[in-house]
């Protein structure tokens, strides 16, 4: 008979749990409650405490046109990251599920970009990109000034948004792995006497019923790009060059600690989570209908 082992008292389960809720209240309740606090007050000039002003600091957020701006090209970095690490995710996990030559070393090199942290990424990728001295020098070379991230907004953009793509990729490789791997053998060999091409069979089959993969990735990609970002900002554009790469979330730490308005980063922090909130709903009420779950 198995013996299992039980507590008679709830003390001894309290006091496991309490270093978790600790964690819990202390990394993320607290912080929370302080950014509702300082988002609906203002801070004195000369000291003093803090005047409640209701939503004062979010009206000036939405009639301010540069925090627009951020707001607009998180929207653009965050669907063409996504964009960028899902295609190339699922394009390499459709040839590695196929077990092509040395398929095993792929699975395990496509992994590793996930495990390195953003801001090494990102001093890796602005010497990788740097115009004078990079891969992408020889563009120079033959087109001078082609390539620019320093100087030109869209080629900080394009860096950016790649560089945040290529971290993801491995994160999402795993997942659209596990589920080309889940599917059953014999409907890819039925289809394939059948004479369906490699091409067919992957709209037909494979894609249909990766809808599920598909639909999660995509809220976490989507949402992962508003808040993992920053790292990678900060050490390759610090926003710049003239905003070009000024997201929300960075915007909220330049505003927050450089330019000292604790109330107004406090504000887009609120923000930017009921933005993603949005998404989030918006995916869950129009793009789950096309997920077939069976």
């Amino acid at each position: 008979m198995e013996k299992r082992v039980t507590f008679s008292s709830t003390t001894i389960g309290a006091l496991f749990a309490a270093p978790m809720m600790l964690l819990v209240f202390v990394f993320f309740y607290w912080p929370s409650g302080q950014a509702l606090y300082w988002a609906f007050t203002l801070e004195q000039a000369w000291g003093g405490g803090n005047r409640w002003v209701g939503f004062r600091n979010f009206a000036e957020l939405l009639r301010d046109p540069v925090y627009w701006d951020s707001v607009a090209r998180s929207l653009v970095f965050g669907f063409a990251s996504t964009g960028l690490a899902m295609g190339i995710a699922l394009l390499l996990a459709l040839f590695t599920d196929r077990e092509l030559r040395g398929s095993r070393v792929y699975r395990t090199v496509f992994v590793w970009p996930y495990a390195i942290a953003a801001p090494a990424l990102g001093l890796a990728f602005r010497f990788i990109l740097a115009p004078e001295a990079g891969l992408l020098a020889f563009i120079n070379k033959t087109w001078p000034g082609l390539w620019n991230p320093a100087l030109d907004g869209t080629d900080a953009m394009i860096a950016v948004i790649v560089t945040f793509a290529w971290k993801y990729i491995g994160y999402n490789f795993i997942f659209f792995l596990s589920a080309l791997q889940g599917i059953p053998r014999s409907q890819i060999e039925a289809a394939a006497m059948d004479g369906s091409g490699p091409w067919r069979r992957m709209l037909d089959i494979q894609l249909p019923l990766l809808t599920p993969t598909l639909f999660f990735l995509l809220i976490i990609n989507i949402t992962e790009s508003f808040q993992d970002s920053f790292g990678i900002v900060d050490i390759m554009t610090s926003g710049g060059p003239a905003r070009a790469t000024e997201l929300m979330v960075y915007k909220i730490y330049f505003d927050g600690f450089k330019g000292l308005d604790y109330s107004g980063a406090a504000a887009q922090s609120i923000i930017l989570m009921i933005l993603v909130v949005m998404l989030t709903i918006v995916q869950f009420r129009f793009i789950e209908r096309r997920v077939h779950y069976k």
